[in-house]
């Protein structure tokens, strides 16, 4: 059973919390939140609630139990993008674009005989 939880239109670049997310996949749930508590990056707080959402949804909803829940995937996909303007030199115009991602984080069950 696999139960998701997703964050849209958070203000961080996603390829700044894909590596996050890389060290959090195939972990524990308890294990990936602890890793997330510990991490000095911004995306890290972000993903943590996000996982701590999805550890609800799998509790609350289908009555799993947390010791046996391990992070199966999380990601971070791209966003619309804000596009904003700098002005340079003769009068022109240098484009900036203001990234933002959707962020999730599935939970499933292990296996009984594994």
């Amino acid at each position: 059973m696999e139960t998701r939880a997703e964050a849209k239109y958070v203000r961080i670049s996603p390829l700044k919390v894909n590596f996050i997310c890389k060290e959090i996949r195939g972990k524990q749930v308890d294990q990936a939140l602890a890793i997330l508590k510990f991490t000095p990056k911004r995306g890290a707080q972000i993903l943590a609630k996000v996982l701590s959402s999805a550890i609800a949804n799998a509790e609350h909803n289908f009555n799993l139990n947390r010791d046996n829940l391990y992070v199966s995937r999380a990601y971070a996909n791209e966003a619309p993008r804000m596009k904003r303007y700098r002005p340079k030199a003769k009068g022109m115009a240098y484009p900036i674009l203001k990234r933002s991602s959707h962020i999730g984080v599935v939970v499933a069950e292990m296996d009984k005989e594994a």
